[in-house]
This record gives structure tokens, sequence and C-alpha cells, in this order.
């Protein structure tokens, strides 16, 4: 039987992808065959465009996901417009920076909320359709902090160490149902919430000199990543966190 990373025929639901990681992997998932829904705080226009040049359609749903208030109303005009969900990728995400000692309970909840409670509950949401109708994939967007402490991020840290071990429990739970639950943690990524780190001669010659494969990841190498867990070719693989960083964690 020949190995099929296609995802004709299948719908997936993308939140934050206006920019970055998850307008790449939302235009991945349309180039490999799937219909999109995007859901996020801002129109994603370029990213619709993106994803109807790829001869697939794309929908807007706009949507605050700091909080759980959305959740239902996404999932049902996803499947209004799309008919079902085969495929959430939850992406969308906030980080806030400060010192450990001063570190405010506002940022710690403003994190929490959006990086991890939200992202369950969606993900509650979207699997109940996904065993009613026999199968599906959710893909967590995790991270490096997902296995590191960081510096001056602790509520980050600690919503993507949950990412990981939420995604795990998901995976238990759903695999009987033909349901795979797996993350991505990517590594440094060019993008426009890494712009600063870069621009620092300094900061950015030390990751680099941290990473075996001597380079800012791109945004496509996390789409890749997305497409695999998306598609049939990864229906034994679940409860998974894979590292997408150039070695930085072989390091």
């Amino acid at each position: 039987m020949a190995i099929s990373f296609s995802l004709a025929g299948k719908t997936a639901l993308v939140t934050g992808a206006n920019t970055g990681i998850g307008q790449a992997i939302a235009v991945a998932l349309a180039q490999a065959g799937a219909d999109v829904a995007l859901a996020g705080r801002s129109e994603p226009a370029q990213t619709l465009d993106l994803v109807a040049q790829a001869g697939r359609r794309a929908v807007n749903i706009t949507a605050d996901l700091s909080s759980t208030e959305p959740v239902a109303r996404v999932v049902d005009e996803a499947v209004s417009a799309l008919g079902r969900i085969d495929i959430l990728v939850n992406n969308a995400g906030i980080i806030r920076r400060d010192d450990l000692l001063q570190f405010s309970e506002a940022d710690w909840d403003a994190v929490i909320d959006t990086n991890l409670k939200t992202l369950f509950f969606l993900s509650q949401a979207a699997a109940r359709g996904m065993v009613a109708q026999g199968g599906g994939k959710i893909i967590n967007i995790a991270s490096l902090l997902t296995f590191q402490g960081g510096i001056r991020v602790p509520s980050y840290a600690a919503a993507k160490s949950g990412v990981g071990g939420v995604t795990k429990a998901m995976a238990n739970e759903l695999a009987p149902h033909g349901v795979q639950v797996n993350a991505i943690a990517p590594g440094y990524i060019a993008t426009n919430n890494t712009a600063a780190l870069q621009a620092d001669e300094t900061r950015n010659r030390q990751i680099l000199e941290r990473i075996p494969a001597g380079r800012w990841g791109d945004p496509q190498d996390i789409a890749g990543a997305a497409v695999f867990l998306a598609s049939p070719a990864s229906n034994y693989v679940t409860g998974h966190v894979l590292a997408v960083d150039g070695g930085w964690l072989a390091r």
C-alpha cells in the first residue's frame, strides 16, 4: 500500500493563521488538498488569498481565543462552512515577559488561558465531531519550552509544558476512536515574532552557535511536519511531541 500524504477531501481548522507559522501551516494543508477555516482576532487576508491560490476553499472565523467564550461558535461555523472538521491545528498563542520576582497574575492568566485552556476546550469541542465521524487529527503547537524552562517567561513555559502533557492525555483517550493527537515543538523560527532576536547581534550569534543546523528555521519547516501529522502517513503516530529545531535539543 502506498504511503499517502494527501489531504484531498479533508477539512482543517487552524487558529492564529494570520502570519508566520500558522499561515505556513494553513497554506501547506491547502496545497496538500484540504479546505481550511482560519480562526483568529484579525482577518488573515493574505492567508485566505494563498489558500485560494492553492485551489482550496478558505473561510475566515473572527474570534478572540484569549478565553473559551467563542469555542463552540468557532467549531459550529467551521462545520457549517466546510461540512466537518478532520484536522485541528491549535497554533494561536501569546507570550508575556518579565522577571520572575515581579511577574504579574494578569500576565500569568493571559498566557495560560490562551495557550492552554482555550487549546484544550477547542480540542474537546472539535474532538466530539471527530469521534462521531470515526477519526481525525489534532495538532498542537508546543515549544522548546515544553522541554526547557526559559528565562523571564514562566507562564509561557508552564503553558507549553502543559501543552505537551495534555497532548498525551488527549491522545490516550481519543486513540480508540481513530483520532490522533500530536504536537510540534518549533525551534527558533524566523518570523515577525522573533525579529528582535534576529536583529540583536549578540543574541542571534548565541542562538546560531547552539543550533547544529546553523540557521534559523523557516515557517515552511514547521508546515512540512504539520502536513505529515495531518495525513494518513501518521496514522500510527499519537501522543508525540515532535521537535523541529535544527538539532537544538540534541546539542
